[in-house]
């Protein structure tokens, strides 16, 4: 059953043009930034128990935002929700880039401004997710997304370097100024776009109510439950490889920069790969089985990074691994816009955001100080096989929703 509605508008592509525009200049700088932040952190401290103390900054408050956010997303304006949260982020970073400016740079600032972009990314990411179907028609959904993630590819392997290059040149600061400027374009390209208020069935004066409605419609679902368990699991073994790769490359292979800005590069590579595949396949008819390989791939390849033997052959494995991320993020965001009812989407996905990025720092409260004792290739081969089990399981137990006739994309 496929509730979403394909967009009246007959310039829809000119509007969905502006809206990735805007959103994937937003995200280059916030990259930049971002990997800035946790270089520095991983570059100063070369400590585990730090880079779980960043990623629960990075995660914990978006969690705990985002079921606010998924409310404030089915009852308002989301376009002006993703302004104000860009808006947020891009003051927060301003005023970090002031105090270093200052010479007032201790590293528990560093986490309060994580924490803060968090919160900003809590409100956003829920209107980011519902807005696409207000946009595009229901039939263009899978491949307007798969350009999405090949836009953010590109631009995820120019922030690296970019990040790298001003960080060891200029310093951490001029990172900062770059956030501002891309946050500045990306509010003023999104003020051009015209999205209505999307309409409700029903008004609600209670942010409690709604909050238990989106909870009951989720877990009462069998398919958007099925994605909240595997999304559980799934997340909580990604988080070795997705946090702890950078501390791997400063131990194992050396703490040059540039190591650390190849690591990030070669995975945007295989994303880009991702994205293209994405964008010309269209779309994908069992889109359950499609995540469940991608879950399979990501396993496998976090286990062989382990195992690596030198820094050529991990960045090979990091590479193929990029190429299953926007597969299993298009698939599995199209499949819970096509099943989920337009009214409370917002919800519906601010609590797979939150259930999923909840997985993180639990997960980093055992494997950063576990990293200090044991070495980080022994946690990815363990958890790299154990992901790939759940993949396994996921395809085994779940099966995709039949679409309506007048609902199910055309092969074009």
């Amino acid at each position: 059953m496929n509730q979403t509605k394909p967009s009246a508008d007959p310039n829809w592509k000119k509007q969905i043009a502006l809206f990735l525009i805007s959103q994937n200049v937003s995200l280059f700088g916030s990259s930049v930034v971002g990997y800035a932040l946790i270089w520095h952190i991983t570059l100063e401290t070369s400590s585990g128990t730090w880079m779980m103390l960043a990623t629960i900054c990075s995660t914990l408050p978006q969690v705990l935002i985002s079921l606010f956010g998924g409310v404030w997303a089915d009852r308002h304006n989301r376009k002006y929700l993703i302004m104000l949260a860009d808006g947020f982020i891009a003051l927060a970073t301003l005023l970090l880039a002031a105090a270093f400016l200052t010479g007032f740079q201790p590293m528990w600032l560093l986490l309060v401004i994580l924490a803060v972009r968090s919160a900003g990314a809590g409100v956003q990411a829920p209107a980011v997710g519902a807005i696409y179907p207000q946009l595009v028609p229901a039939e263009h959904l899978t491949r307007v997304q798969g350009v999405d993630q090949t836009l953010a590819s590109v631009l995820l392997l120019l922030s690296p370097a970019i990040g790298g290059a001003v960080l060891g040149t200029m310093g951490i600061v001029w990172t900062f100024f770059i956030d501002v400027g891309t946050a500045a374009i990306a509010i003023a390209i999104m003020g051009a776009i015209r999205v209505e208020r999307q309409k409700r069935r029903e008004n609600s004066l209670s942010m409690a109510a709604d909050i238990r409605q989106g909870l009951s419609y989720v877990f009462s679902h069998p398919q958007l439950r099925r994605i909240v368990i595997c999304y559980v699991f799934s997340f909580f073994l990604l988080t070795p490889a997705a946090v702890l790769s950078p501390l791997m490359v400063e131990r194992t292979f050396g703490s040059e920069v540039w190591r650390l800005t190849a690591n990030e590069i070669v995975w945007t590579v295989g994303s880009l790969i991702g994205g293209v595949f994405v964008s010309l396949r269209k779309t994908f008819r069992d889109k359950v089985r499609t995540a469940a390989v991608c879950l399979v791939g990501f396993g496998v390849c976090f286990a062989l990074l382990g195992v690596s033997w030198n820094f050529l052959v991990f960045l090979a494995f990091m590479c193929i691994s990029g190429f299953f991320m926007p597969i299993i993020s298009t698939t599995q965001t199209v499949y819970i816009q096509e099943i989920t009812e337009p009214e409370v989407l917002g919800r519906v996905f601010s609590i797979v955001q939150i259930i999923s990025a909840s997985a993180m720092p639990v997960a980093i409260l055992l494997f950063g100080p576990l990293a200090d004792v044991i070495s980080v290739e022994s946690i990815l081969l363990v958890t790299g096989a154990l992901l790939a089990l759940v993949g396994i399981v996921y395809g085994c137990t779940g099966r995709s929703v039949p679409l309506t006739n007048d609902a199910e994309p055309k092969e074009s």
